[in-house]
């Protein structure tokens, strides 16, 4: 088969692209989806949120830097799929170490270019993220799309346990040690923990069906819990270990998908996105500054919760304290106590991939203060009494 052999794209309502191969050859399946960011495609690759997602790139070059052994989110590419326009022919970077296709074809990843990526965004953008199929074996249009219209839908789908590690593992503090975190990887990036540990804080990564024994083993001062795929309703377990987490009054702080998840453990249902939020340059509003905020974001479904006002729930006083100013899609919360003070918090964002550069880095600072306050009122741990009260401390669930 030639280096870059003709290849099909098919949607699930029958829209169709031609083009060249990229990658890989071979057929592959997902939700269609796109993403804005002109760079950081090897972050996006290699995020786990787009697991079973096949990635159409917006900006028309793609590849100009290569790939590097720096910059990946994580252990492998996790997209199902690559659709870019015009590909780099041949990378210009000092720290490249390989091309994007090479890469791409390295890992098994199918992909195709040369198609017009702009009216495919269009498409998305007016029809909504639906399933797709790539290949470069099938040139018959009728016949992939019988193929993609056979393929499970993201809606419904539990996808956390697929991309998370099988076994916990430490991110040591930078210096001096200050708190304790336990963080349930549902698809967490490598940047998120590196940026707690140069706040002073011993990561533990716990794999993704870990137990509230699990989490208080490492006597925590705080739980976070990590972006990742699928869809928010589809999930139990991880609902049920932040609530009995919230009940002890564990320090909470979620990102993303950790951000829906508070939400169902907070009594909100979440819904999917027409076609998500996904790239660079989306303004959003911290309310409780009036700041706003460049991020990043990586998300097809989202909490669904008033805006205005607050919402009484069993851990306390709920309010949305993030609001996208494109579209009012709630990108945070805040649980307070009948006192006033902030107890746990998320963002449907992603303040560890830097957009801005630094105007949501914040966030893990926030954290800090959140874990210092608690440890001041409740001992040297930060849950400790609340684990007291429950017939069980930190040292004897370890």
């Amino acid at each position: 088969m030639p280096l870059h052999a003709p290849a099909l794209l098919v949607l699930e309502d029958g829209r169709t692209f031609r083009g060249e191969s990229f990658g890989a050859t071979g057929e592959t399946f997902g939700e269609a989806v796109f993403s804005t960011g002109m760079t950081g495609y090897q972050e996006t690759l290699t995020d786990p949120s787009y697991h079973r997602q096949v990635v159409v790139m917006t900006a028309p070059h793609v590849g100009n830097t290569g790939m590097n052994d720096e910059d990946p989110e994580s252990r492998r590419i996790w997209v199902a799929g690559y659709v870019v326009r015009d590909p780099a022919r041949v990378p210009s970077n000092w720290r490249s170490r390989r091309t994007l296709d090479d890469e791409l074809r390295e890992q098994g990843v199918v992909g195709i270019s040369g198609v017009d990526t702009r009216a495919l965004t269009r498409h998305l953008r007016e029809r909504g993220a639906m399933r797709v199929g790539i290949s470069t074996v099938e040139t018959d249009p009728e016949a992939l799309l019988e193929k993609v219209r056979a393929t499970a839908e993201m809606a419904g789908a539990n996808l956390s346990e697929a991309v998370s590690v099988t076994e916990p593992y430490l991110v040591p503090a930078q210096g001096e040690r200050r708190f304790t975190v336990a963080a349930l990887d549902l698809g967490i990036k490598a940047n998120t923990p590196r940026m707690m540990a140069e706040r002073g804080i011993d990561v533990h990564v716990l794999p993704a069906d870990s137990t509230i024994d699990d989490v208080l083993a490492v006597n925590p001062d705080g739980l976070f819990f990590s972006n990742g795929p699928g869809d928010p309703s589809a999930t139990t377990g991880q609902v049920e270990l932040l609530q009995a987490a919230l009940e002890r009054g564990l320090p909470y702080f979620g990102i993303c998908f950790g951000n829906q998840l508070f939400g169902r453990a907070l009594g909100f249902g979440t819904y999917k996105l027409k076609y998500g939020h996904r790239g660079i340059n989306q303004p959003v509003m911290d309310r409780t500054t009036g700041k706003v905020e460049v991020t990043a974001h990586n998300h097809g479904f989202a909490v669904d919760a008033p805006l205005d006002g607050s919402t009484t729930t069993p851990y306390g006083e709920v309010t949305v304290s993030h609001v996208c100013l494109n579209d009012d899609v709630v990108e945070g919360l805040e649980l307070r106590d009948a006192a006033g003070e902030l107890r746990s918090f998320s963002v449907q964002y992603h303040p560890e991939a830097a957009a801005g550069p630094h105007d949501a880095a914040y966030l893990f600072d926030r954290f800090s203060s959140l874990m210092e306050a608690q440890r001041g009122t409740s001992g040297a741990n930060g849950a400790t009494s609340k684990h007291s009260a429950h017939g069980r401390t930190a040292g004897q669930e370890a």
